[in-house]
């Protein structure tokens, strides 16, 4: 792919850390160089608010991020819920499935990845704390300091671990 100017496009990811109060996104470039962040910030729900009007905010908002960035692939966080709380793994699905159908609307694939996996690949550990999760992400990124709040640093760390895991799918610009 070669952007206007006839130069080499990099491959852009959406990384999502799905929730229903706030889902976190980030859209990370991956060319030759470092990656570069794009654009990562947070889709807030109103919690006053109906569960179904709740849902259309995280999809327009999502359907928003998507517009704008024009991302090449989608990654998000699968769901994990304690057995102790169903009601909780019931109301995230919900959110992750207008997620998901924002993505398709957009043509767009949603590659699930599990939160065991996304901490292996960037720290080597499948039990690495937030913390180490978010320095991982702000080394690999080259940032200045972590990403906050933690939601934008696991969409991060979804992208990073979609492309570590696709690399050889995907050309580069």
């Amino acid at each position: 792919m070669n952007d206007p100017k006839g130069s080499p496009r990099p491959v852009r990811i959406l990384g999502v850390d799905p929730g229903l109060n706030v889902t976190g996104y980030g859209v990370v470039d991956f060319s030759q160089g470092a990656p570069r962040v794009v654009e990562a910030g947070v889709i807030r729900s109103t919690a006053k608010k109906s569960l179904a009007q709740r849902l259309g905010e995280l999809h327009r908002g999502l359907a928003e991020v998507i517009e704008a960035c024009r991302p090449d692939a989608m990654a998000l966080e699968e769901l994990y819920s304690h057995y102790d709380r169903p009601r909780t793994a019931i109301l995230m699905g919900h959110a992750r499935g207008v997620l998901c159908l924002a993505a398709e609307e957009a043509g767009l694939a949603a590659v699930p990845y599990s939160a065991t996996q996304i901490k292996r690949i960037l720290t080597g550990s499948g039990k690495a704390a937030k913390d180490q999760v978010q320095r991982a992400v702000q080394r690999e990124l080259g940032l200045a300091t972590a990403p906050e709040p933690p939601d934008v640093a696991d969409a991060l760390a979804v992208a990073l671990c979609h492309y570590h895991l696709s690399s050889r799918r995907l050309p580069l610009g």
